[in-house]
C-alpha cells in the first residue's frame, strides 16, 4: 500500500522521538516528514507542513502540547506520547483521541495509528474534536495564556491581564503592555480564570480584581467599573451582583 498520511513528531526527548521513528519506519500508510522538540516549533511546522497526524507530547519546555493545540491554524489529528495519564486519559475519555502511555509498545502504537487511520477514512470532523479537545484539557485555574500575534508566540502569565472582552469568535485580551487576540470563547475564559481573581462583570467583559479601581452608578441599577488607568467598562445587573460578593461590599 502507498504511502498517504503524513505524520509529525513533536516530542522533547530525543530518545523517544527515536523510539517513534523506529516504530514507524515500515509502516505502509504513514510517512513522517519531520520531528520538534518544543511546541514553539511545533507550531510553525504544522501550519507550514499541514500533517496529517501529530504524535504530541503534553509535558514539553516553553508551552505545553494542550496550549499548542490552541495555537494551530491547521488542524491535525492528535495522537498524545505522555506519561502523563491524567490529562491524556481525561481528554482521550472525552473526544476519543487516542494516547500512548510511556512507557508503549509497537503493537500499542500501530494500535493507535489505526484508529486515525480509520477516522480519517471516515472523514470525521476533525477541527471540532480539536476544539472539544484543547478546550477540555485544562482541568484546573490557568496560570497563563498562550497567544500568536503573527509570527511571534506570546505566554501572558494572567496576573498581567487588566480585563478580557468579547469579540465575536475571538476575544481581546489587555495587558499593560498591549491587547492580543485569541479565538476563545468567554465562556471558557470565565470557567477556566479563577472566580477570586477575575469577575465576568458583562456578557462583554472580564475583569482582573486587582485592577479594579472603582465602580460609579451612572443610573439607576447602571453602574460602570473604572480600572486603574482610567478605563471605563459596563457593568450588567449580575455581574455587579458578582463584584459584590467577590469584593464583600
Amino acid at each position: 500500500m502507498k504511502k498517504s498520511l503524513k505524520a509529525l513528531i513533536i516530542e522533547d526527548e530525543e530518545l523517544a522521538r527515536n523510539l517513534l521513528k523506529s516504530y514507524l519506519k515500515d509502516h505502509p500508510v504513514l510517512e513522517i516528514i519531520g520531528e520538534c522538540e518544543n511546541g514553539f516549533e511545533g507550531v510553525q511546522k504544522i501550519n507550514e507542513l499541514k500533517p496529517d497526524v501529530v504524535f504530541l507530547d503534553i509535558q514539553m519546555p516553553k508551552i505545553t502540547g494542550f496550549e499548542m493545540l490552541e495555537l494551530l491554524e491547521h488542524k491535525p489529528e492528535i495522537i498524545f506520547t505522555t506519561a502523563y495519564d491524567q490529562y491524556a486519559l481525561k481528554a482521550f475519555d472525552y473526544n476519543a483521541v487516542d494516547y500512548l502511555l510511556k512507557p508503549f509498545s509497537k503493537e500499542r502504537m500501530l494500535e493507535a495509528v489505526e484508529k486515525v487511520v480509520d477516522r480519517i477514512g471516515n472523514n470525521e470532523n476533525t477541527h471540532n474534536k480539536l476544539e472539544q479537545l484543547s478546550s477540555y484539557a485544562v482541568n484546573e485555574y490557568l496560570n497563563r495564556i498562550v497567544v500568536k500575534d503573527r509570527h511571534k508566540i506570546n505566554i501572558i502569565p494572567v496576573e498581567r491581564v487588566r480585563y478580557i472582552e468579547s469579540l465575536d469568535d475571538y476575544v481581546l485580551i489587555y495587558t499593560p503592555d498591549g491587547r492580543h487576540m485569541k479565538q476563545k470563547t468567554m465562556k471558557y475564559l470565565e470557567s477556566h480564570l479563577n472566580p477570586k481573581d477575575f469577575i465576568r462583570i458583562h456578557r462583554s467583559y472580564i475583569v482582573h480584581v486587582d485592577h479594579i479601581a472603582e465602580i460609579q452608578q451612572y443610573e439607576k441599577e447602571s453602574y460602570v467599573v473604572i480600572l486603574k488607568d482610567r478605563t471605563k467598562l459596563k457593568v450588567s445587573k449580575t455581574g455587579y451582583k458578582k463584584i459584590k460578593d467577590v469584593l464583600h461590599f
